[in-house]
């Protein structure tokens, strides 16, 4: 895992400097849905501090399992029924998708007197089987947003096509880059657009060439998955 990860420090390096920016900004996300709790504990020796999970479950257990100060983040589809669960104990949730999300998280934030930093998911290649707002609906749900009191929007997210040549999504990525950029202009109340949560390991470098400052990197940190477990 070291050799992996000081490649991929190395790289996001050079991604950055080509952006014209430091690699200090740009957070890297260790993705560590269905790897054991040993491999995040490795990961942390190594420097990780921000690890990303799918479900909700696995979070909560993995957080209450690892007596570790690290950083959580809920980067998969979130049901409703399931926010109160982790509000106050996730840094950052990527993968706000609805508005009916958005509302429970509210909700649930504002019963426990805390403020959330969410992403707003935008599905930019309108793949059907991904979720999230298309581009088009983005700035006005952004209106919406900011009228809520315990929600904070930090950014946005998207999960791109899987696809054998990464340049592929680069127009993904700058599409995602210049809405922050037309959000920014909007000047709302309650609403930021400075986390560009995109790039995944088969990508990660052209995402951040194109703005990224979050990447979210599983495989390449800690190997295939084994979903017979």
């Amino acid at each position: 895992m070291k050799e992996k990860l000081e490649m991929i420090k190395k790289e996001m390096e050079e991604s950055a400097i080509k952006s014209g920016r430091k690699v200090e900004d740009i957070t890297l996300i260790a993705v560590s849905k269905t790897y054991p709790l040993a491999s995040i504990q490795e990961a942390i020796t190594l420097g990780c501090k921000d690890f990303g999970e799918n479900h909700v479950q696995e979070l909560v257990q993995k957080m209450d399992e690892l007596n570790e100060s690290v950083h959580w983040h809920l980067i998969g589809h979130l049901q409703t029924n399931k926010v109160k669960y982790i509000i106050g104990r996730t840094t950052l949730i990527h993968s706000v998708d609805r508005l009916k999300l958005a509302e429970e998280i509210e909700k649930q934030s504002a019963k426990k007197g805390y403020i959330t930093d969410i992403l707003i998911e935008v599905n930019v290649a309108k793949e059907a089987s991904k979720h999230g707002f298309l581009v088009e609906e983005v700035i006005p749900i952004m209106a919406e947003l900011a009228k809520m009191k315990h929600i904070r929007v930090r950014g946005l997210m998207t999960v791109a096509p899987f696809v054998a040549n990464p340049e592929e999504n680069r127009p993904i990525f700058r599409k995602l880059y210049d809405l922050s950029v037309d959000i920014q202009k909007q000047k709302f109340d309650n609403i930021s657009s400075d986390i560009l949560s995109m790039g995944m390991s088969n990508d990660y470098k052209i995402a951040i060439e194109e703005g990224a400052t979050m990447v979210r990197i599983g495989t390449a940190i800690f190997g295939n998955r084994d979903y017979t477990k």
